[in-house]
């Protein structure tokens, strides 16, 4: 609501849509308030389906809720919060880490200009935690991958921290200036 916006929330459901935060894995258990989860929505404004493809259509759907992809919780006053994507979501030794938040430890760093976080397959941990970074003009040739991982070890939890970091010149962004963390999750070989 405009009169008491939430720092970080996306809001509260509009008049006539239901939202929901699901099991990722199974849409039929609903998750309590806080715990972060897949936000389904049903609505007279959403999709009823692919054109001409019914089995796309089939698994977009749960119950006539939407899987939206979207990782998010509710907090107690009804107000949602996007988490991150189903798909960037990383396993790293059976732990589930989101890469925007890893990306916003990262950018406390105060070298780091540009970070993106992803997952390269692993062979013993099911996926590598990586981070391709830019650096401020100040920071170039003082800083390396090495500091960055070491900062980050003293910073984040164990299982969060980016074991892999990449200094680069620039980020892959599409046209509206979004960086591309597809592009470099493909560029990463197996681990």
């Amino acid at each position: 609501p405009p009169h008491r916006p939430k720092t970080g929330s996306v809001g509260i459901p509009v008049s006539d849509v239901d939202i929901k935060i699901v099991d990722q894995a199974d849409p039929s258990i609903e998750l309590p308030l806080g715990e972060v989860g897949e936000l389904i929505v049903k609505g007279p404004q959403v999709m009823r389906g692919y054109w001409n493809r019914p089995e796309e259509t089939a698994n977009a759907f749960f119950n006539e809720y939407l899987l939206t992809g979207d990782l998010a919780y509710m907090d107690e006053e009804g107000y949602f919060y996007i988490s991150g994507r189903k798909k960037e979501l990383i396993k790293a030794s059976g732990y589930s880490v989101f890469p925007a938040e890893v990306e916003n430890y990262l950018y406390m760093h105060p070298a780091i200009a540009e970070c993106c976080v992803y997952g390269a397959p692993h062979s013993y941990r099911g996926e590598e935690i990586c981070a391709a970074v830019v650096l401020k003009d100040e920071y170039n040739n003082q800083v390396t991958a090495e500091d960055i991982i070491a900062w980050a070890k003293e910073h984040m939890s164990a299982y969060k921290y980016p074991r892999i970091v990449e200094i680069r010149d620039s980020l892959p962004k599409n046209a509206s200036g979004k960086i591309l963390r597809r592009v470099l999750a493909e560029t990463m070989k197996k681990v």
